[in-house]
């Protein structure tokens, strides 16, 4: 007995995730990687830079407004209380009207409140900023997972989800020098180089949302680079998927369901941990670079940020591959949360500058390699409604602990002097996060049932039906 999903396609055999796909199939999905993936990644790394810019920003800014290491936790965090209250709505909100309208609104807004922050003047209004920034980018995020959930199959899910979220390493591959820069040499019209940082980097978000309507298609019905075949045929696959899910569970499960589902809020409080450290290290990565190397220039903290970075974008397409090809997702999550919660642990032994960037090179590795797999995870059991509302209650409990953990380690290192019982702090967390990947079920799709039959197309072999693995 085994717990894969088996049965034939055009007269091979698919194991798993391991079916041989045809010419046109391998073709038709390349084809919406190539439409639709690049815009989205645009998108989401200007949503990455203007979430943790402020980090950058910390390295002078902190010192013109006065700002304590608690309080920068605190304006860090409370970005993700606006994300937290309002992501589910804007998730049900974009199921309902379309991503072409609701994502450029998300756009508009971010990118307007992103710049303004550049002229805040005291560490209050700086709070008021990034908590409207907060609730600005909600659903964006979550949108992008739904929304990529109407296009592809689970099978090419995390790989898709991959390809956008490597825009998160790539921010600070890009954004680390450029922030690093325009800190050092950006002092026009009277303004500091931070408030200039924050306004050049909000300005983009604002302008490409005016592409969205003209690049986003709503669903694959309106798309115009796909033929009547291919839009019936993601239609049909999509369709499939679905209702073996609803057989899995005998019934659809409506919104109020699934915000009480137990298995969505393992799958929250997992992301609840990892993102209680993984915040930690993109926001305070830039002020402990600069600790350890005694006080470069900030283009120099910029280059040194970018060093993990690069090494976490090469491996977060292959784990995301092989998860991929799999389709085992919770031992890939376990083993690389402790990596990362490992790395966090060491970086309180005696230590040189060249072994902490070893170390974080570790965590970013560990860190930013479980992200597309465990966006993966609500859609291998959520489908409708009841996905847009899990998908979005996953990414806002991960999110609070985007909260937690800048202010933890602010409050930590107020009191103590020192970074690293924040850090010590998130690598526990992170060994937190793989204690409950391990004890995830094995698959969160029906992995108990396989298809049994000569075809997996439900609406012309009336011969195939769901039996217990």
């Amino acid at each position: 007995m085994t717990d894969s999903w088996k049965g034939t396609v055009g007269g091979e055999v698919a194991n798993g995730g391991d079916m041989v796909a045809n010419p046109m199939e391998a073709a038709l999905v390349r084809k919406l990687k190539i439409r639709l993936l690049p815009f989205l990644f645009v998108l989401f790394v200007l949503a990455f830079i203007d979430r943790i810019n402020l980090g950058f920003a910390a390295l002078t800014m902190n010192q013109e407004l006065a700002i304590t290491t608690q309080q920068f936790g605190f304006a860090a965090g409370i970005f993700f209380w606006g994300y937290f209250l309002f992501e589910i709505p804007s998730n049900l909100i974009l199921q309902k009207i379309g991503a072409r309208v609701w994502i450029a609104r998300i756009l508009i807004t971010w990118g307007a409140i992103a710049t303004l922050t550049g002229f805040v003047h005291s560490v209050h209004q700086l709070y008021v900023a990034r908590f409207a920034l907060g609730i600005a980018e909600s659903g964006y995020f979550p949108g992008i997972v739904l929304y990529l959930g109407y296009w592809f199959r689970q099978r090419e899910k995390a790989q898709a989800i991959a390809l956008i979220l490597i825009g998160i390493p790539l921010a600070s591959i890009l954004g680390g020098p450029i922030s690093g820069f325009i800190l050092d040499h950006a002092r026009w019209l009277g303004l500091s180089s931070w408030r200039w940082l924050l306004i050049l980097e909000g300005l983009p978000a604002a302008t490409l949302a005016f592409l969205v309507p003209f690049l986003l298609p709503n669903k694959p019905g309106e798309a115009k680079f796909l033929t009547a075949d291919e839009k019936a045929w993601i239609a049909e696959k999509l369709d499939q998927e679905d209702r073996l899910k609803l057989a899995a569970r005998k019934q659809s499960i409506s919104v109020a369901r699934t915000l009480l589902n137990p298995r969505v809020w393992h799958v929250a409080c997992l992301g609840f941990c990892h993102g209680f450290a993984s915040y930690t290290f993109s926001f305070w990565l830039p002020q402990v670079m600069k600790s350890l190397f005694s006080g470069p220039s900030n283009t120099l903290v910029g280059i040194a940020v970018m060093i993990p970075s690069l090494l976490a974008l090469i491996a977060m397409v292959a784990a995301s591959r092989h998860s991929d090809r799999t389709l085992e997702r919770r031992y890939h999550l376990a083993i690389l949360s402790i990596l990362a919660g490992i790395a966090f642990l060491l970086l309180g032994v005696p230590r040189s500058p060249l072994f902490s960037v070893v170390l974080f090179s570790a965590v970013a590795v560990g860190n930013y390699s479980f992200l597309p797999i465990f966006f993966s995870l609500p859609g291998e059991f959520l489908t409708g409604s009841s996905a847009a509302a899990g998908i979005a209650l996953v990414t806002s409990v991960a999110n609070l602990g985007g909260f937690a953990g800048p202010f933890t380690v602010g409050l930590l290192r107020q009191r103590t002097g020192s970074f690293y019982p924040g850090l010590i702090c998130a690598g526990i967390f992170f060994l937190v996060s793989a204690s409950l990947a391990f004890v995830l079920p094995k698959r969160l799709s029906p992995a108990g049932d396989r298809l049994v039959g000569t075809a997996v197309d439900l609406d012309t072999n009336p011969n195939v039906r769901l039996e217990k693995a």
